[in-house]
This record gives C-alpha cells, structure tokens and sequence, in this order.
C-alpha cells in the first residue's frame, strides 16, 4: 500500500474547540495534516483517510508546539462552528 500525506493551512476567526482536545485553542491559522494509504485491487487510483492531525500551541510550554490527532468530521464541525460565528 502507498501512502500520502496532504498539508493544508486552517484558519480560525475565534477561538475554538476541537472534541479530543480539552483546551479551548486560540484564533489563528494552524496546520492539518492528513495521511491516506491507497486502496489495492481497484482500476483507479483511490485512497482512504488514515489520520489527521493538527499543529497546535503545547499547552505548558510556552513557544513550542505539539501535532494532535483529530477526527476529520469533528474538524469540519469547528470550522463550521467559526463560520457561524463570523456570519452572526
């Protein structure tokens, strides 16, 4: 099996939450990583999601930071909760 990794820049208007993570994290941009191993035995190229994982502030270090793991529908669900609140 192959696997990819795929990077991409996230950004918050408002602080938020993500579930897994029990701190409230700050507004600013933040980046996601997701990594995808390829489905064998098909005619196409395609792939399925094995990981996401966002870089965040480490909580008692001040200036470092620490790659959490996250579930890609409960990133969607921050991103639309920012959303909503921007719209209000």
């Amino acid at each position: 099996m192959t696997t990819r990794s795929r990077r991409e820049t996230v950004v918050f208007r408002h602080p938020f939450r993500i579930r897994g993570i029990e701190r409230i994290l700050p507004a600013g941009a933040y980046e996601v990583v997701t990594d995808e191993e390829s489905i064998d035995g098909l005619t196409f190229a395609a792939y399925r999601r094995i990981a996401t994982m966002i870089t965040v502030p480490a909580e008692n270090a001040r200036g470092t930071m620490e790659r959490l793991s996250i579930g890609s529908v409960d990133l969607a669900n921050a991103q639309a909760a920012d959303a909503s609140i921007a719209n209000d």
